[in-house]
């Protein structure tokens, strides 16, 4: 029988809301956990919700510069308790780049989680591989460097992210702003040197090796994952039959939520929408529903608890996903695994786990008319969507529950392990 792996997972973000990067740590590191390995974690702010299973846990500062970026109050931008702490190198540093209109986030995370890791090593800990999670940063390379393989996952490349933010660019301004921005050649460069990138669908894996020009060897696709205990069907939970549920930012175009209510628009009432967005007067989806007069009929409910989304996917009678790329699609397999059916979009990844859990139907992406009709197919035949409700969380079971994603995740890990040693 294999001895258990000394893994340490590094992640320069760590809350479960604000990004599935956060959610993915958390859960893959408990499961691991689960199966026996010793998991070690390093990670930034925000920081995760307490991880009682992993061997041990340490917090990364950083002052968050662009946090205070924006902000009038004078003196907001100095370290609290001491404000001379904002002249340590990689604190100035920071503090620099983000008044240039730079995001030094993920490098300045991979040297001081380097740092303090070599100080662990020194001590005498040992690791069997370093798994990082969609920082690659520079640092990187210098854990690789002391003989320990790392890995990486990338959802998708920030190359995805940059070419929304261009679509969004009114000005010149604008658009030079979002070149400095994402450290996308840092990224790119760090990528092709690891020895192994772990991603969560085909579609993802494409992106990725035509934007950061990684070999397709050097990518391994496996599944995020999902907690089928906590996303399950309620039946608790009355179905609101006019109801459709959305989750996701409308600031983000890539999340394709102004399609959306162009689509809530062609649907007669009492059809209506909930969305799980902070609502605020320069949100897109309310200036746009405002423009279209059906703001009435949009529940903007903002970030929820766990408890509340699952109850939310339960109420719901369908939950569309109009996105224009998604490197995986959570939303869809949260809402698959409460017995939900979902309206997605053929963009990204969402071709791939909506046919593979059967649990919904597919449209155009960036099509309101299309995705109209496809909400209106399925608001109008209970015994469809009673079929894809089942299919899908079947499914997400057989699929996307996390003790078979921790499984396949080790079997890479064992390999890389593997390939290092003969080197």
């Amino acid at each position: 029988m294999a001895r258990p792996l000394r893994i340490c997972f590094v992640a320069y973000r760590g809350n479960m809301r604000c990004g599935g990067q956060g959610v993915y740590l958390w859960f893959l590191a408990r499961e691991l956990a689960k199966l026996g390995h010793e998991v070690d974690v390093f990670v930034g702010p925000p920081y995760p919700d307490p991880m009682p299973f992993a061997n041990y846990v340490e917090k990364l500062p950083n002052e968050q510069f662009w946090g205070t970026l924006f902000s009038n109050k004078p003196g907001a931008f100095l370290p609290r308790g001491n404000p001379f702490r904002i002249f340590e190198p990689l604190n100035f540093f920071e503090f620099a780049a983000t008044r240039f209109g730079f995001l030094p986030e993920p490098f300045a995370f991979s040297l001081r989680a380097h740092a303090r890791i070599v100080q662990h090593l020194r001590r005498g800990k040992r690791y069997d591989i370093f798994h990082d999670v969609q920082c690659l940063g520079y640092g990187l390379l210098g854990l690789q460097a002391l003989g320990i393989p790392v890995v990486t996952t990338i959802h998708h490349p920030l190359t995805v992210d940059r070419r929304a933010s261009f679509r969004r660019d009114k000005t010149f301004e604008e658009a030079l702003g979002t070149v400095t921005f994402y450290p996308v050649e840092m990224q790119g460069f760090v990528a092709r040197r690891l020895r192994r990138i772990l991603t969560s669908s085909q579609a993802s894996a494409r992106t990725i090796a035509r934007d950061f020009g990684v070999e397709g060897e050097q990518l391994a696709m496996v599944w995020n994952g999902l907690d089928t205990e906590i996303f399950r069907p309620d039946p608790t939970v009355q179905r609101n039959t006019h109801e459709i549920l959305c989750v996701g930012r409308a600031s983000d175009p890539n999340k394709g939520i102004v399609d959306l209510v162009e689509a809530l628009a062609l649907l007669e009432s009492p059809a209506r929408l909930t969305l799980i967005d902070e609502d605020h007067a320069e949100n897109p989806a309310r200036k746009r529903a405002h423009a279209l007069g059906i703001l009435d009929r949009i529940d903007f409910v903002g970030r929820v608890p766990l408890e509340e989304l699952v109850r939310l996917y339960n109420r719901a009678t369908l939950v569309a996903v109009p996105s224009l790329y998604e490197g995986f699609g959570l939303p869809a397999v949260e809402a698959m695994a409460c017995g939900t059916p979902v309206v997605a979009t053929r963009a990204g990844a969402l071709a791939e786990i909506v046919s593979k859990s059967g649990g919904g139907i597919l449209v155009p992406p960036h099509n309101p008319v299309e995705l109209a009709h496809g909400i209106k197919t399925l608001l109008a035949d209970p015994t469809k969507r009673a079929d894809l409700g089942q299919r899908g969380r079947a499914g997400v079971e057989a699929t996307f529950a996390w003790p078979q994603i921790a499984e396949s995740t080790v079997g890479i890990y064992r390999d890389v392990i593997a390939k290092q040693r003969k080197r």
